[in-house]
């Protein structure tokens, strides 16, 4: 446990899973203050009240446990990860478990009582969230006034009340564990979503909502010490995980369109260009400006053949091609839409991302450009 930074002069208190001796690079699993950097000369500190403090130079508290006066006696990193303060009686008083920031390690849940979120670093433009049905993937800080929905794993048709990412050795009579199953145990007694399954001991890993958007398992073998690391799963990935690359919004950046897992060309009302980091939706009018735009002077360039998770999780409406543009050039907020056309099915689109190519030429996207 140590400050590290990526930015000079702001540092974060956090636990880094790894061995001294590894020539591997540690990877960051918890952090005490994740949207709260503190400065050079911030102190850490177990205070006599029994408070767990970090501490900016002049002594303002950033972060603390909460815990002065509940007969703390004892901090303790246990070989789970689990930061625990303890009282005189070795019962827990506050533990790291039960406070997770974008990762969960192995034992560790998203429950009530607990933590029902992991959100992701860099701003928190990303969360999973437990809710009754299983877990949800939400894109936040999108123009639209609530979180996009864009991912559903660890589902159960029965009401979900917690989710532990667990792994269990799969085991004969003859040669022991012949695998380790990563999984996620869906509570109460509801059964598990297997994740991965690594042929050796894959007790040391963890599950990670990344920055963008994606949502890994990240599995560390001890007894190497050079690529001591390896992606044992990924939400959005053909091989490891459950859905197409080509499906991740961030995929290709601010704009693009996606086939075959890569990012091949940039929509404009032009045509399809190169694609490059720089790709992006038509610049609209916002704000006050937008509202006095009148639905004239704004067009629509067609993509045929691509859908994006908006379609997936959605709620499409009933509507004409005709309607579904007027009610997209009435709202600020729309960058386009997408549009089945045997089904007569729309999707306003507050956010477009990556398009995926897919083989159905009725399924159709219409972006907003002004004239």
């Amino acid at each position: 446990m140590c400050f590290y930074n990526t930015t000079p002069g702001e540092y974060y208190l956090a636990l880094r899973m790894a061995t001294l001796r590894s020539e591997s690079f540690f990877r960051w699993v918890w952090r005490a203050n994740p949207f709260a950097p503190v400065p050079d000369n911030a102190t850490f500190s177990l205070r006599p009240d029994g408070d767990l403090v970090l501490a900016n130079p002049d002594g303002k508290i950033v972060w603390s446990t909460g815990t002065a006066n509940k007969d703390v006696v004892r901090l303790e990193i246990l070989p789970t990860g689990n930061i625990v303060l303890s009282d005189s009686k070795g019962k827990f008083v506050w533990q790291s478990f039960d406070h997770p920031t974008d990762t969960l390690l192995v034992g560790q849940s998203l429950r009530p009582g607990g933590a029902t979120s992991l959100v992701s670093r860099n701003g928190g433009a990303y969360s999973v969230v437990l809710e009754s049905k299983g877990l949800a993937m939400y894109i936040n800080n999108v123009s639209s006034s609530k979180p996009l929905l864009y991912g559903r794993l660890a589902e159960s048709s029965r009401k979900v009340t917690s989710i532990t990412f667990a792994c269990e050795p799969q085991t004969d009579s003859d040669s022991g564990a012949y695998a380790y199953e990563l999984d996620l145990v869906i509570g109460p007694s509801q059964g598990t979503a297997v994740l991965a399954r690594p042929k050796y001991n894959a007790t040391l890993s963890f599950l990670r909502i990344e920055e963008d958007g994606n949502l890994v398992v990240y599995t560390y073998y001890d007894p190497v010490d050079y690529r001591a690391w390896e992606k044992t799963y990924a939400y959005f990935y053909n091989d490891l995980g459950q859905v197409s690359t080509c499906m991740l919004p961030s995929k290709c950046g601010g704009f693009g369109l996606c086939d075959e897992e890569m990012c091949v060309a940039c929509p404009t009302k032009d045509g399809l260009l190169g694609w490059s980091e720089s790709c992006s939706t038509p610049k609209l009018a916002m704000g006050k400006k937008c509202q006095t735009t009148t639905s004239s002077s704004v067009d629509y360039y067609k993509l045929v053949g691509v859908e994006n998770f908006l379609t997936s999780y959605g709620k499409g409406t009933d509507v004409n091609v005709e309607g579904c543009k007027k009610r997209c050039s009435s709202d600020c907020k729309c960058l386009g839409f997408f549009y089945w056309e045997l089904e007569s099915k729309c999707w306003l689109a507050p956010l477009l991302g990556t398009l995926a190519k897919v083989s159905n030429s009725s399924h159709v996207a219409y972006v907003k450009f002004v004239k």
